[in-house]
């Protein structure tokens, strides 16, 4: 059950869209192990005048960018888990978009289970009933 928020620099498009979402899912369930049917990928596209890096604007350096920030229930992902996540989707999406400037950030937030969930349930929640239904 992650959610995903990226801004790329870009023009949108449905085609681009469609790519980086099943690009993402695919990264998120191969090296997080997160199902895809909760996995949810919110796209902002950003013009390459409006992003700027070290002063000049991507359309100046002629470069792309993007920003991801996802988050996870915390302690479900190891630290070896994240590190190859943060380096699969940075390579996938420099292979994506081409040209893709250094400065290009994945935050993967892990937030406590008892503080977020979907459907008004939280993951605590979940996991609780989860371990109910085992116990049964």
């Amino acid at each position: 059950m992650p959610i995903l928020n990226l801004s790329v620099s870009a023009q949108a498009d449905a085609k681009l869209s469609a790519s980086i979402s099943e690009l993402l899912t695919e990264a998120t369930r191969v090296h997080l192990g997160k199902d895809p049917k909760v996995t949810a990928v919110v796209l902002q596209y950003i013009a390459p005048t409006d992003w700027i890096i070290g002063g000049k604007s991507l359309a100046e350096l002629g470069q792309k960018s993007f920003s991801l920030d996802i988050k996870v229930t915390a302690a479900t992902n190891t630290k070896t888990q994240i590190a190859s996540y943060i380096e699969a989707v940075f390579l996938a999406m420099e292979r994506l978009l081409g040209g893709v400037h250094q400065t290009s950030y994945i935050v993967v937030h892990e937030v406590a289970a008892a503080a977020w969930g979907f459907g008004g349930k939280t993951q605590e929640f979940r996991f609780i009933e989860a371990k109910i239904k085992d116990a049964a």
